[in-house]
């Protein structure tokens, strides 16, 4: 795993050992930032569940200004961190490490706002629509703002229009897909 392009191109990154985080491929991860590319200029990214902060930290590295990555998990809080350390952009970022609901709140509280929202969830625990609906009408984001989910092949989203998104795009891969949302 390696940063794909921009100011850290190249650099090697590191993931947390086992299964609860899977590190997005660099395929997959270099067909994102082809779809997201016109939105990272300047933005402020928000990294949900960050695992290893392989997609934040490659954000930064394309354009971003800054991200907050959020992650409960200690061993990969400290992947996080060794890998911002590695890609000298521990200076664009903010790691909190706390479970994702609590973040959003704390972030709502101090007024931020996000360009660019990624969350990699585990997969069919239904956690995105929980976060979805969290960021629906909060102030963290805004009309301009670009939404992305990982989630399985299996996931529904029939409910984005109920709580005022739109689906923008869906790329499947061969075990998951990415969904680009935005508000309505």
């Amino acid at each position: 795993m390696r940063v794909i392009a921009g100011r850290a191109k190249r650099i090697p990154l590191i993931a947390p050992d086992g299964f609860d985080t899977r590190p997005t491929q660099d395929r997959t991860k270099e067909t994102l930032f082809n779809m997201i590319q016109p939105y990272l200029a300047d933005s402020s990214f928000l990294d949900l569940f960050s695992g290893s902060g392989a997609i934040g930290i490659e954000a930064l590295s394309r354009g971003a200004r800054e991200a907050v990555f959020v992650e409960c998990g200690k061993e990969a809080c400290d992947c996080i961190t060794y890998n911002l350390k590695k890609t000298k952009l521990e200076s664009d970022a903010v790691l909190l490490r706390m479970n994702v609901i609590e973040a959003l709140g704390r972030l709502a509280d101090s007024q931020k706002s996000f360009d660019c929202v990624f969350m990699d969830p585990p997969y069919n625990h239904q956690l995105e629509k929980e976060v979805l609906t969290k960021l629906a009408g909060s102030s963290l984001v805004h009309e301009d703002t670009i939404i992305i989910v990982e989630a399985s092949l299996e996931t529904d989203f029939s409910y984005l229009g109920s709580l005022g998104y739109e689906l923008e795009k869906e790329k499947n891969y061969k075990t998951n897909k990415h969904v680009l949302i935005t508000l309505k």
